[in-house]
């Protein structure tokens, strides 16, 4: 299925794309990011560190173990803070 990838951030530096549409079979967040981390070493390097990500899937803040269904957009960002 093809799916609309949003990177932020650190992210968008680390990948070299602000988006990204691409064609996958993943399940789930986990499978997506462990496909993503496959391709290139600029990806295995943004998705080095699960727990410094944080991701929504069609704009609700989700988990690694989300089923992605349907989804058409995923965004991948770090950890937000606030004050």
């Amino acid at each position: 299925m093809k799916r609309e990838i949003l990177y932020f951030a650190w992210l968008r530096e680390r990948v070299g794309l602000p988006r990204e549409t691409i064609e996958t079979s993943a399940g789930t967040v986990a499978e997506l990011v462990a496909e993503l981390a496959a391709r290139e070493d600029r990806y295995a390097l943004a998705f080095s560190d699960p727990s410094a990500l944080r991701v929504a899937i069609d704009q609700e803040l989700s988990d690694f173990t989300t089923p992605l269904g349907d989804a058409r957009e995923i965004a991948f960002f770090p950890p937000m803070t606030g004050g």
